[in-house]
């Protein structure tokens, strides 16, 4: 730092601020000269205040970023899934241990993230974590999926959900369509459960523009009603509800009619594996509060407790109301429910009789829009450390200098997650299949990076270091490598079918028999942000250059 002195003023010039040249001419007095200076460092200030405007603030609490964990796990899940888990291991017994093995395995998951997110505690998380272990080719890898397809493909979803919940909910007055587009023999379909679907996207990425601090207070109203609503059903059940017996926990399924699960997902070791998969998927989400790192009060502490404790509270949740299912239901009645309705729905009916499915339907209602929330609210964190690295959009880099919020990248997200509401609005179960198997490879990747960082940057400042390694960081890899080659081991014919009529010159053949593959369809929406890179990176070469190492 240098020091230029007058008799009357002195000028600090720090190194990186604007050059400023000054200019003295003779006749000038020193009462003149005092005030070009006074005007100088009104200007600096005014430059320092803009640019502390274009940074993110540190409004989330320890109780929002909890709330950020919760809510985005617990979504349809946990009313939904007991009847497939049922038909698929038998016995009360075996389904409440698959909720264990997924949750502990989950909860591995999350004590090899919290390690990281606490080391680095910077918007986009995952994204931040896979450029730092793997080079900047990896991160844009991981925010290509999550923004185009991870993210916005879940918005999509929980936008139709909603509004299907609502139509369920109002005895189908959304039900109707103003019009139906073909294209390519992909049916199209617009009606009031599209609007209604839109309305929601929109609606909660305009309450997260506000203050993210306000965001997170809305999080935890939302998961607060979420955990209230699982506790209703599960009191409900223990204390009200006519006809239960300990008994159903002693019994199995026997000549329950399992409506829609395949005989190939029923009993051993097949079973046991779809029944990891649909717990894994009720836990799926545990990840997603690493992306608002850079906005959570005290991150080094904060981070690692709202990732363990929202897991710990979620797991205890889910054995709750699952013990509370078999406590109300025999194993063969809950086999037996029809698709239509859910266990959920007839354990509330012992309890609540009538009123049961509009309670249902609203608990599904509120757990989607809390989910929808959370998502939006993270999501948006992607695309906006990429533009600050220069790998997207630059004008998605920047916040709102009210809010303090990245505004624009929130905008951007809900156009295209909006577009994917009307293109696949009769299928967006095929656009979240396709996406799932892609995260759970950046899953295993990203927990992977706890070893590589610990080599590539042994002296990081580590506040929080992930507890059993390495032995539960390798359970979590052995896992996620368990599911990522079981789903590839079911689909090595269609595999091996595309591969063929590729090598033998039927490229558009080949390539639709691996698109209707989610799991491979998914390799190939990974493998398609290459090029994307490979041209970003020759079209803006500067940008990609000056990115942050």
């Amino acid at each position: 730092m240098s020091k230029v002195q007058s008799p009357r003023v002195s000028i600090d010039i720090s190194k990186g601020q604007r050059t400023v040249y000054i200019v003295s001419h003779f006749g000038f007095d020193f009462g003149h000269w005092t005030l070009d200076f006074g005007l100088w460092t009104m200007e600096s200030e005014t430059l320092e205040k803009k640019s502390n405007q274009n940074q993110l603030v540190r409004g989330l609490t320890l109780v929002a970023a909890t709330s950020i964990v919760v809510g985005n796990v617990i979504g349809t899940g946990v009313f939904l899934k007991a009847r497939v888990m049922t038909c698929n291991v038998g016995t009360p017994g075996k389904v409440l241990a698959v909720y264990v093995v997924a949750g502990l395995l989950s909860l591995a998951g999350a004590l090899s993230y919290a390690e990281l997110a606490a080391m680095m505690p910077r918007a986009g998380g995952e994204y931040v974590f896979m450029r730092e272990a793997y080079g900047r080719p990896w991160g844009f890898l991981f925010g290509w999926m999550s923004f185009f397809i991870g993210k916005a493909g879940s918005q999509a979803a929980l936008g139709v959900q909603f509004a299907l919940f609502l139509n369920t909910m109002i005895r189908g007055r959304l039900e109707g369509q103003f019009f139906s587009a073909n294209l390519f023999g992909h049916s199209i379909p617009f009606g009031k459960i599209q609007i209604v679907a839109l309305a929601s996207i929109f609606i909660v990425t305009g309450i997260n523009c506000l203050a993210v601090s306000f965001s997170g207070n809305v999080a935890a109203v939302l998961s607060g009603i979420k955990i209230a609503l699982v506790l209703v059903v599960g009191v409900g059940a223990f204390l009200l509800a006519q006809g239960a017996d300990w008994s159903h926990l002693t019994m199995a399924n026997v000549g329950g009619l399992c409506e829609k699960v395949s005989p190939a997902a029923r009993y051993g070791f097949g079973g046991f594996i779809a029944a990891m998969l649909g717990a894994l998927w009720a836990y799926d989400g545990w990840n997603n509060v690493t992306l608002v790192a850079g906005e959570v009060q005290n991150p080094k502490r904060n981070l690692p407790r709202a990732l363990i404790g929202g897991m710990l509270l979620i797991m205890a949740l889910y054995m709750f109301v699952n013990l509370s299912y078999f406590y109300v239901m025999s194993p063969t009645e809950i086999a037996s429910v029809s698709t239509a309705s859910s266990v959920a729905t007839e354990v509330a009916q012992r309890f609540l009789g009538p009123l049961a499915i509009t309670f249902i339907a609203a608990a599904l209602l509120s757990s989607t829009f809390g989910t929808l929330h959370t998502s939006i609210l993270t999501g948006a964190r992607v695309p906006y450390a990429m533009a600050r690295d220069g790998l997207f959009l630059r004008s998605l880099s920047r916040v709102s200098p009210r809010t303090r919020v990245p505004t624009g990248a929130l905008i951007v997200q809900a156009v295209w997650a909006c577009i994917l509401v009307i293109a696949f609005s009769s299928s967006f179960d095929t656009l979240t299949d396709y996406a799932i198997f892609g995260l759970w490879i950046f899953y295993g990747l990203v927990t992977a990076a706890v070893f590589i960082l610990r080599r590539k940057m042994p002296d990081a400042e580590r506040p929080y270091r992930a507890w059993g390694y390495p032995v539960v960081p390798v359970l979590f890899l052995l896992a996620t490598a368990l599911i990522l080659g079981m789903t590839l081991w079911g689909v090595r014919d269609d595999a091996g079918a595309g591969a063929s009529l590729i090598i033998n010159g039927h490229l558009l053949t080949g390539f639709g028999v691996l698109a209707r593959n989610p799991p491979l369809a998914g390799i190939g929406l990974i493998a398609l942000g290459l090029p994307i890179y490979w041209i970003w990176s020759r079209v803006n070469p500067q940008s990609v250059s000056e990115a942050r190492p």
